[in-house]
């Protein structure tokens, strides 16, 4: 089993080296890391976009939610594409009128130089935790199932695997990444259908007798209206799904980075409804192959692991046979590289351009920032993922959720405040309200559930936004005539 993944990887690895060596042989420059020269299709940018946001953990941690929340995540799937629309029809128009290379440009130009970097320090904290978390739960499956039986300590996997991403995206980033990820969506996506296949082969079941077990499955609920208190009540799941999108999509340089690379803003909106879309059923297929396990485990009496994330790797290594290993290591390998080498990548490019500011910089002094910056990030991935490996979570992708509603609660406030007033604010106090909001926030999550029993979701990132919206709000310049700066008005 160890071999046969080993070979998988490499062959994987193998094309994803040989897309880079084209993609970048022409031209290596910052403008291509950055932006990729503006010239890619958006249909590509879609395809692309797909394969960052579904990652390793999604893959793994979507199937096995349903034996715990049955189908209840297509809510916030719901919720996604509304997000999505925001995003085509609000923001992306903002950024490109700016001609930005990182969003968070927009807020020096409405507010000032500490909300700029304010801005972009909670980012760069939001995605290193995000992306690890990630890629951790992939090296994780890796680890156990393969470098454990050899005696390879976990540090020399994940090493292993971080260099592997630095390989194909040093030179030329997100242009590089903009087609590697378009072959990575396309792998995972056909790994799961096939998956999907080989398991309902096993338990003898064509196409129709598949949709009627996933409709009459006690894991089918989708919609949650009258406990209100429950985290998957549908009101809490749609809003947290407009608005996690807008905040890891519209607010996120990662994903938005590749928006930019698009040759004109209404490709970049075709590729943002496409992309939104296309949510749905990608997510609806996951759960549907949860509930499948679910079925197949219990048709052959297999106990199934406690930690939810790792029900599809057991199954896929150990009952589903050959074909169903191979398939499961190419969708995992695809979803992970795909995720965290768009995170590496956004990553060395917001701290090139919004904290050390290289367009200040001759291009062959840029260039060697760049490259410095992105090995230095590759070395913080990695000691990000080895403090997560202590930490012992049952569902990656909640915790991931979880953690953005704290860190990317005041860019919604910041950005939300800077499109829908006019108000100047006084600019060296924001970092102060950025920080307070979370903290503020986690306390008063605490308080509901010990003093009313109010267990809060995703619901969190709204309160953390009007905090900020609010902070800033007493920050506000009375006395002085409110100017209209460039980048603000009413959208």
């Amino acid at each position: 089993m160890g071999i046969t993944i080993l070979l998988v990887i490499a062959i994987y690895f193998g094309a994803l080296l040989l897309i880079s060596y084209f993609v970048s042989r022409k031209n290596s420059d910052n403008e291509a890391f950055f932006l990729g020269n503006r010239q890619s299709p958006w249909f590509v940018v879609a395809i692309a976009m797909v394969g960052t946001s579904i990652s390793g953990v999604t893959f793994v941690s979507v199937p096995g939610m349903v034996g715990k929340f049955d189908m209840t995540y297509m809510q916030m799937a719901f919720g996604f594409v509304v997000g999505y629309f925001v995003i085509a029809y609000v923001l992306l128009p903002l950024y490109y009128k700016l001609e930005l290379t990182t969003i968070y440009g927009y807020l020096e130009k409405r507010f000032g130089f500490f909300s700029y970097k304010t801005g972009a320090a909670f980012f760069i904290l939001s995605k290193i935790i995000g992306a690890a978390a990630r890629l951790y739960l992939v090296a994780m499956i890796l680890q156990a199932f393969v470098f454990d039986q050899w005696g390879i300590p976990f540090f020399v996997t994940v090493t292993g695997i971080i260099l592997l991403i630095w390989g194909y995206t040093f030179r030329s980033g997100i242009k590089t990444i903009i087609w590697t990820d378009t072959l990575q969506t396309s792998s995972f996506l056909l790994g799961v259908i096939l998956i999907i296949w080989q398991v309902a082969t096993k338990m003898d079941m064509d196409i129709s007798q598949v949709a009627d077990a996933v409709s009459s499955s006690e894991h089918s609920r989708i919609f949650v209206f009258d406990d209100w208190a429950s985290r998957q009540n549908f009101f809490k799941q749609f809003l947290s799904g407009v608005f996690i999108t807008i905040v890891m999509t519209g607010l996120d340089q990662d994903m938005m980075q590749k928006n930019l690379t698009c040759k004109s803003l209404k490709d970049a909106q075709k590729n943002m409804v496409t992309y939104g879309f296309s949510f749905v059923p990608i997510n609806f297929l996951f759960l549907s192959l949860g509930i499948l396990l679910l079925l197949f485990a219990s048709r052959f009496n297999i106990v199934l692991p406690e930690q939810t994330d790792q029900i599809l790797p057991m199954l896929a290594t150990e009952y589903l046979g050959l074909p169903v290993l191979i398939f499961f290591t190419i969708g995992i390998i695809a979803a992970a590289f795909s995720s965290a080498d768009s995170a590496l990548t956004s990553l060395t490019t917001s701290v090139c351009i919004d904290i050390l500011d290289v367009k200040k910089e001759d291009a062959a002094k840029a260039k060697k920032t760049r490259k410095k910056v992105h090995l230095t990030v590759s070395v913080v991935f990695l000691m990000v993922i080895l403090i997560i490996s202590g930490i012992h979570q049952e569902n990656v992708l909640d915790t991931i959720y979880k953690v953005a509603s704290y860190t990317y609660g005041p860019l919604l406030g910041l950005f939300f405040f800077g499109l829908f007033t006019k108000i100047n604010i006084r600019d060296k106090y924001v970092p102060c309200i950025c920080v307070l909001a979370p903290v503020v926030s986690y306390f008063a999550e605490y308080i509901l559930l010990k003093q009313y029993s109010y267990r809060v979701g995703y619901e969190i990132l709204l309160f953390n936004g009007l905090l900020t919206f609010f902070g800033l709000l007493c920050l506000s310049r009375r006395k002085e005539k409110a100017a209209s700066k460039s980048g603000s008005g009413n959208m």
